[in-house]
């Protein structure tokens, strides 16, 4: 794995963990894809340090049992401001 692989995996592992962002966010973030950050956090990172893999995985785990709710959130906040 090329070294700028490598620090881009690190640097996105540590803003998931510490801003507990959304794989989403992260790209938009970051300025790749989503497949991308997935790949990264899932497959790299395991590689290179398992403990922070563990971090990681263990947020985005929250937020895709979250998603559900905050997409509620969002189509009513869309149909309410659509009323006015």
């Amino acid at each position: 794995m090329k070294d700028y692989i490598e620090e881009r995996v690190l640097e996105v592992a540590k803003y998931i963990i510490e801003s507990k962002a959304t794989i989403r966010k992260t790209a938009k973030m970051f300025g790749v894809s989503k497949s991308t950050i997935h790949k990264d956090i899932t497959e790299r990172l395991p590689k290179i340090n398992p403990q922070i893999a563990k971090e990681a995985k263990q947020v985005l785990d929250l937020n895709k049992a979250e998603r559900h709710i905050r997409g509620g959130k969002a189509t009513k906040l869309k149909y309410k401001s659509a009323e006015a």
